[in-house]
């Protein structure tokens, strides 16, 4: 059984047409897929395409208008309080914004310790949550040095920190609950290219030790290609080409996959 599995997903938002008109626009439509674990899928569309509802959808933070997304087997819009507390252990965002995302009122000890903080009851599963602030602290320190930071950065806040710097420790945080899938939106797109393929080439690194899988959304077709095992293509909402990256961008079906393949240059400073 595949690790995520959308089946058939739709999502309408309602929008007044007029004074007693309400018009639906549907921003993702009739989307099917599944991700194995240990994959990783590229999802590449142009913006407005369903990319990121579509990973809104599998977080469970809003929910279908019509099919299904199963994590693990539980389907998330009808998991119970215990399984969707569950789920969200084992599933983990990084977002495109490293300067948004991180609390400036928070050094890095307390940013890297807050999912531990949310989930410190113990009883929704996993792995043992560290107790006491030295075990946070140690636990912390391990989690920065796996994605190139020294311990000293601990004590540190956000605005002390470059756009990677920043990526890196959201990437920490996101790996603090020891997750399954990490849902990557954009997690470059924010940075310098040369910084952006250094972010790639540790989250490459950190898949391949922590067995991770990956929901990687991108607007680059060459970037996905370089870190996904399967790509998907969305437009207006739909998925018109799915297949395995390689094959998918040697020889795309769609017009359209063709016109993102030639609309961005490879990654720089990728490792091949």
């Amino acid at each position: 059984m595949a690790l995520v599995e959308v089946d058939a997903v739709s999502k309408d938002y309602a929008r007044r047409a007029g004074l007693a008109t309400t018009e639906f626009r549907r921003v993702v439509d009739n989307v099917s897929l599944a991700i194995e674990a240990g994959e990783t899928l590229g999802l590449v569309g142009e913006s407005g395409s369903g990319k990121t509802t579509l990973a809104r959808l599998i977080l469970g933070l809003i929910a279908p208008s019509a099919g299904s997304v199963r994590v693990a087997g539980i389907d998330v819009a009808r998991a119970s309080r215990a399984d969707l507390r569950l789920l969200r252990r084992q599933m983990q965002p990084v977002f495109q914004d490293p300067y948004a995302a991180l609390n400036p009122r928070m050094n890095v000890l307390d940013i890297v310790s807050e999912p531990w903080i949310i989930h410190r009851s113990g009883r929704s599963g996993g792995p043992e949550i560290p107790a006491t602030r030295a075990a946070r602290r140690s636990k912390a320190a391990e989690l920065l040095l796996q994605v190139g930071l020294d311990e000293s950065a601990l004590a540190r806040y956000p605005h002390q920190f470059s756009g990677g710097q920043r990526q890196r420790i959201n990437i920490a945080r996101a790996l603090a609950l020891r997750p399954r899938l990490l849902i990557l939106d954009e997690p470059v797109s924010a940075l310098d290219v040369s910084v952006g393929a250094q972010i790639v080439n540790l989250l490459r690194e950190l898949q391949q030790q922590h067995g991770l899988t990956y929901l990687f959304i991108t607007h680059s077709m060459p970037l996905a290609r370089y870190l996904s095992t399967t790509i998907g293509v969305m437009q207006r909402g739909m998925l018109v080409e799915i297949g395995e990256a390689g094959q998918l961008c040697s020889h795309p079906r769609e017009e359209y996959t063709r016109r993102l393949i030639a609309a961005t240059p490879e990654l720089p400073g990728a490792a091949k």
